[in-house]
């Protein structure tokens, strides 16, 4: 049961790093499904960055608190 290590959907730090994490994939797929007034809120919400760094913020919120439980 490693993978549970890591899904913890009760836990508030685990949500507030899988928030950019879907961000940021969506935002990299958004010439894909072409959603452009859901991509400008979550531009103006996360801020003007690079979906590349919110999924990575993402994955490494994820991991860390793997790392603390």
């Amino acid at each position: 049961m490693r993978a549970r290590k890591y899904l913890k959907p009760a836990s508030l730090t685990w949500w507030a790093s899988v928030a950019p994490l879907v961000a940021g994939v969506f935002l990299a797929l958004e010439p894909v499904h072409g959603m452009a007034l859901t991509a400008e809120v979550l531009r103006r919400l996360f801020g003007d960055v690079q979906p590349w760094v919110l999924i990575n913020a993402g994955l490494a919120g994820i991991g860390l608190r793997g790392a603390v439980a």
